[in-house]
């Protein structure tokens, strides 16, 4: 059974749809009024993703828990929306999985260290060790960015990744901060779901395939 977070979200409504595909009996944390979003195939559970007492008791024991809750568009001008909904998604969501004595937990963070987007960065460096502090059996993404529906105007900048990728220097740096695809971050996370090692990083190019 899965657990999801952001079930409405760009990637949490995709998610869905593949871990129901799989085979997946998967359960949609969705807001009040906002039932009609939930993904199909879905069993619907309504609260408050800032809120761990609003769901927890309706996470199912033993489950995997995917957490996609954080603003969209991350830019270096929403620090404080950051801080005020991802990092309080994710402490709600760890004290969740702690009650429900979840077997696996899924979360996406970011790859760093970066030259921009520190503020994001700290939060979600603070979310994995929020996770490690409560002992919890997980796997942490870390993509740097993903390519998609309204998310294509990096494509601009692949001719640049390419050369960096040939010149010894940067290589490292432009790999562990190179762009995804929507369809790959769908893959690595439904995988992940499949496999629940525990304990790992999965960077830029495992997400890839690469």
């Amino acid at each position: 059974m899965v657990f999801l977070t952001g079930a409405t979200g760009y990637m949490g409504r995709r998610l869905a749809a593949e871990l129901v595909q799989r085979g997946r009996a998967v359960t949609a944390l969705v807001r009040q009024g906002s039932e009609a979003k939930a993904p199909s195939g879905c069993a619907v559970v309504i609260g408050d993703a800032l809120t761990a007492d609003s769901y927890r008791e309706r996470v199912p024991q033993g489950c995997t828990f995917v957490h996609l809750i954080g603003v969209a568009h991350p830019s270096p001008a929403k620090a404080a929306e950051f801080r005020a909904i991802d990092l309080v998604s994710i402490r709600a969501a760890v004290e969740a999985a702690r009650f429900a004595q979840v077997r696996h937990f899924v979360y996406v963070s970011v790859a760093h260290p970066a030259p921009v987007m520190q503020a994001y960065i700290a939060i979600r460096t603070e979310g994995e060790a929020l996770i490690r502090s409560a002992g919890l059996n997980a796997t942490i993404l870390r993509p740097w960015y993903v390519l998609g529906p309204g998310h294509w105007w990096p494509v601009m900048l692949l001719p640049a990744y390419w050369i960096m990728e040939r010149i010894p220097g940067t290589r490292q740096s432009a790999r562990r901060l190179g762009l995804v695809t929507l369809r790959q971050m769908i893959a690595a996370l439904a995988n992940a779901v499949d496999h629940p090692p525990g304990g790992v990083l999965i960077e830029v190019p495992e997400i890839k395939g690469i």
